[in-house]
This record gives structure tokens, C-alpha cells and sequence, in this order.
């Protein structure tokens, strides 16, 4: 038996073929198209993303060679980006130019600030389950922006949907939603249902029409079958048989969560219960998620949400807007960055391996204890996209202390060091946060993208002085997906079990912890940072 998952990241689809114990047999990807028209605004078309999930689909079933009769289940995840669709299921512009093919308001899209702020002041319970403030990455501040500012597209709009859910709509029909997307993203409760009298303060009641909700009647549990499964036309494309189970999908973090909660690490020499455990899921964001037996609230930190990825477990999430992308930005602009990848290029590497083996040569060639130290008088404050966690403070912005007029590629790989440091004092101010409020956080489970990154995952593992897990495989949002399929496929009695099932082995990186005390003094600087900021702020507006 096999199962397929489905991954829409911010800029590609991917899809792979898992077999029942886990295995990844194989794996496609397929770019798709960002507009950044202008600044805070980012846009896709959901057109262009479900043509790329197809032809993955389609490519990775190829390339396993195994007989579509095998495949058992599909589940999707997908970015909590917001799809725009009329009465009868086509795009609807949210761009300020028309473009009816742009019907994505991209979850990284920060257009809607003063909504946002007009939400937060409502002071509402819904705000309860996000940390106390929402989050203009959220989709409730992003419809109140298309009413305000797109009459025309808000006049037709027959259906608003999670990025995740039009994709299990689309592949069976079926117009559920998941939980995880409602409840985390619009301000749903999973035991109430939607706040009439939340809608109706912040002028959003015109989404119900007769008792049709254009946001959803249906919510389910993540891995819950929806509909009858693969349409048929859906199937034909595919190569797939008709009515193959397809799971309620996962926010794409949400999924690297569930498969890593899974996964065993090979020879441990201590045990941690799934509650103790925090999976970060690093990309061009990262994500901080635990579950947890008990509601958690945790100021600034969205949650605690119930049974939005587990049954019965709390989940809370923290998050850093801009990581990989804020690295790719400080590293991509630099006057050295055309040397680094010639000299990347000469060596087969990929430039931040290159950046990483540079910074402990230089290290090599100096007194210094190792190489963290070499940032001894550079310092960042990392929120040039605003802060997500623990402060949920979008008007923050990124700072740099220490420049010199070098540009110098040494100069390039003290500032990346610097950045990824930054990076690590970011989540451990979300984990002492998670952590004064109750949670018991005992190792780090680590996946996305930037688990390539050896520079990356070793100084989160120094600043925060835990164990952290690798799963063996490098896809684990993609296997989170296909678990899900296989919850659905009814050859598991239950989602942990498949989840347990199906999550693989892992390695154990120890924290070094002879820098602790250098991390330490960095961290107390990177709090004064935000002071310094918010001074500055002050002073400005007065």
C-alpha cells in the first residue's frame, strides 16, 4: 500500500509517493508564480497552483513506477494563503490592477495593517485563541482589506477558502474545511463554531447569505476523509483510480509537525512525551509548534488551538515571519554575494555550505574560543518583515549594529553569522515565553528547508541548550501530508497511528555548550535591541 502527499509551499507545489511504513519512493516539484506588485503585497493564482500540483502528481507517480492501484489514500498541505472565488468557483481578482488570474492573497501579504488594528481593538474572546492579538497574516484582516479596497470582487465572491482546503475542494468536491485552517487562520472555535458577533463588529455579517456560509458549513478534523474521495475527471488527470480516500488537510507547518511527532529517533538514550517536544519547521518562515494535553495561553503566541492537528491535544504556535528569506535577503544583496557563488560554483556547493566552511576557516586563523564569536561586535535584530512571536508586532523593523565600510566576503559571512544567530535568539525568546507559561520544553524536532543548513540547526541547538531530533527524512512536510491520506485510507484505526506508523527514525545533534555564556550575553543585547527600537519609536512620534 501507498499513499500520495501534496505540499503547496510559498513558491512550489510538490508531490511525493510514501509507502506504508514511510519511505519516500519518490519526489517532484513544480515552481509556481509570486506577484509583488508592491510593497507587503504578494499574490498568487490558484489556477497556476493546481496545474502544478497535477504535474506533480502526475511526475512523482511516474518516477516511483508503482502501480496506481496501490495508492490508498492522497492528503495536502498547503501555505494558509487566502483563495478569492465566485458563486460558481471562478478566480476572482485581488489585485489592485484586476488581474483576474491573481485570486491569492499570499499568507506573507501584510497589506492589512490598519485591519488588523481594528480587530485587535475590539478586544473580542475570538482573540483569545491567537496569543491575545491576530495577526494580519491571518485571514480575517485580508477580507475586511477586500471589502474596504475591491467592492467589485467583494460584490461577487461566492466561496473564501484556505489555500489548503480548495485543494482537497478541488480534487474531490467536496466544500469541508479543515480545522486546523479555520480554527488557526479565521478566528473559527472548534467547540463554538463562528462568532456571529465577531463578523458582525469588525462588518464582515455579509459572509453569511441565508444560512450559506461563504467561509465554510463543514469543518472537520485533520485526516477525516472528505467527500467521497477523487473526483472522477480529477482522477482520469491523475492516473488514479476514481474515489481514492483523500485526507482534510494541514496548514503546511502543521504537517512537518505531525510527521516529526512521529518519528523515533534511532539509539536514543532518553525517552520525551509528544508535549515536551517543540518541531521547528524552518523555510522561507519558520513555525514554532508543541502540542500539549492542557490549553496553554501564551501571550504573542497563536493558541492554544484544540485538536488542530492531534485529537484532544492543545496546539500552541509561535512563528518568525521572515528566516529564510530574510537570510536569502542579507546574503543576496551584499556586494560579495557574486564572489561567493563563483567560488561556491568552483567547489559543487551551495553558497551558505561555501559561507558555512568559510566562517570556520576564518575561525581557524584566529584566538578566538569558536567560531560564534566572531560576531563579538556585530548584532541584529532580525524583524524586517515585523514580529510574529512573542511580541505580534508588525510595525517592528530589522536593525544591524557593527557595520563597518568593509564589503569584503569575510565581512558577508560575519553579517550571515550574525543573522542566523539572530535567527536562534528569536525562537529562544518564544521558547522562554512558551516556557513562563507552563510548557515543559525538553528537545527540538527540526524540519523544512533550512534543516540543510548545518550552521542553521547547530546554533538553535547551542542558543536554546536541548537535544535536537533530524528526522532521516529531508521531506517531512511532504510525509505529514501523506499521512493524513492514509488516516483517511481507513488501513489505519486512527491519525496517531498512521502518524506512529509512518514517521521514520531520526538523529540526536547535542548542544555544544561551551559558547553558553557568549550566546547568553548576545541574547541580553538582542532584548536591549528592541528596546533601543521601541525608544526610537517613541521619540519619533513625540
Amino acid at each position: 500500500m501507498n499513499y500520495i502527499g501534496v505540499d503547496v509551499g510559498t513558491s512550489s507545489a510538490r508531490a511525493c509517493v510514501v509507502s506504508d511504513t514511510g519511505s519516500i519512493l519518490a519526489t517532484c516539484v513544480e515552481e509556481i508564480t509570486i506577484w509583488n506588485p508592491k510593497s507587503d503585497f504578494y499574490q498568487q493564482s490558484s489556477t497556476n497552483i493546481w496545474n502544478a500540483v497535477v504535474r506533480s502528481i502526475q511526475r512523482s507517480l511516474a518516477e516511483s513506477s508503482v502501480d496506481p492501484k496501490s495508492i490508498k489514500g492522497i492528503g495536502f498541505d498547503a501555505t494558509c494563503s487566502l483563495v478569492v472565488l465566485d458563486e460558481n468557483f471562478l478566480p476572482l481578482t485581488v489585485s489592485i490592477d484586476g488581474d483576474k488570474d491573481q485570486n491569492i492573497i499570499m499568507w506573507m501579504d501584510h497589506r492589512a495593517e490598519r485591519q488588523v488594528g481594528v480587530i485587535n481593538a475590539t478586544a473580542h474572546p475570538v482573540l483569545d485563541t491567537v496569543g491575545g492579538t491576530m495577526s494580519l497574516e491571518m485571514q480575517m484582516p485580508k477580507l475586511m482589506w477586500l471589502k474596504e479596497n475591491l467592492p467589485d470582487t467583494w460584490a461577487k465572491i461566492g466561496h473564501l477558502m484556505d489555500l489548503p482546503d480548495f485543494l482537497t475542494w478541488k480534487s474531490t468536491g467536496s466544500l469541508s474545511r479543515s480545522l486546523c485552517s479555520t480554527i488557526c487562520k479565521w478566528g473559527y472555535d472548534g467547540g463554538k463554531g463562528w462568532s456571529d458577533d465577531f463578523l458582525s463588529l469588525i462588518n464582515l455579517s455579509d459572509l453569511v447569505i441565508d444560512d450559506h456560509l461563504k467561509i465554510g458549513n463543514q469543518v472537520q478534523r485533520p485526516g477525516t476523509a472528505c467527500g467521497s474521495g477523487l473526483l472522477q475527471e480529477v482522477a482520469a488527470s491523475l492516473g488514479l483510480p476514481a474515489n481514492t480516500p483523500v485526507g482534510t488537510s494541514l496548514i503546511d507547518a502543521h504537517a512537518g509537525a505531525l510527521a516529526c511527532l512521529g518519528c523515533c529517533p534511532s539509539g536514543k538514550t532518553w525517552t520525551s512525551e509528544i508535549e515536551n517536544s517543540l518541531v521547528i519547521i524552518a523555510g522561507t518562515s519558520t513555525c514554532h509548534i508543541i502540542c500539549s494535553k492542557k490549553g496553554t495561553f501564551v501571550p504573542g503566541v497563536w493558541g492554544p488551538y484544540h485538536s488542530a492537528i492531534l485529537p484532544e491535544m492543545w496546539v500552541n504556535e509561535g512563528g518568525q515571519s521572515a528566516t529564510g528569506k530574510l537570510m536569502d535577503f542579507i546574503t543576496f544583496t551584499h556586494p560579495s554575494f557574486s564572489t561567493i557563488q563563483e567560488l561556491a560554483k568552483e567547489k559543487c556547493v551551495h553558497p551558505y555550505d561555501f559561507l558555512n566552511q568559510h566562517i570556520q576557516d576564518m575561525a581557524n586563523q584566529t584566538n578566538l574560543p569558536s567560531a560564534a564569536h566572531l560576531t563579538q561586535n556585530v548584532h541584529i535584530w532580525p524583524d524586517f518583515h515585523g514580529n510574529r512571536s512573542p511580541l505580534a508586532d508588525p510595525s517592528l523593523k530589522g536593525m544591524v549594529c557593527g557595520l563597518t565600510l568593509s564589503s569584503s566576503l569575510d565581512d558577508l559571512a560575519i553579517l550571515y553569522l550574525a543573522m542566523v544567530q539572530a535567527l536562534a535568539y528569536g525562537t529562544k525568546h518564544i521558547v522562554s515565553e512558551m516556557e513562563r507559561c507552563g510548557h515543559v520544553i525538553s528537545s527540538i524536532y527540526f524540519c523544512g528547508g533550512l534543516r540543510s543548513n548545518s550552521l542553521y540547526m547547530k546554533t538553535h541547538s547551542d542558543v536554546l541548550g536541548l537535544p535536537l531530533i533530524l528526522p532521516d527524512t529531508e521531506q517531512s512536510v511532504l510525509l505529514g501530508a501523506a499521512i493524513l491520506g492514509a488516516a483517511a485510507s481507513g488501513q489505519f484505526e486512527s491519525l496517531e497511528e498512521a502518524m506512529f506508523s509512518m514517521g521514520g527514525q531520526g538523529q540526536i545533534i547535542f548542544p555544544d555548550n561551551s559558547d553558553k555564556r557568549f550566546h547568553e550575553k548576545k541574547y541580553h543585547v538582542f532584548l536591549e535591541m528592541l528596546k533601543d527600537q521601541r525608544k526610537y519609536q517613541s521619540l519619533m512620534k513625540e
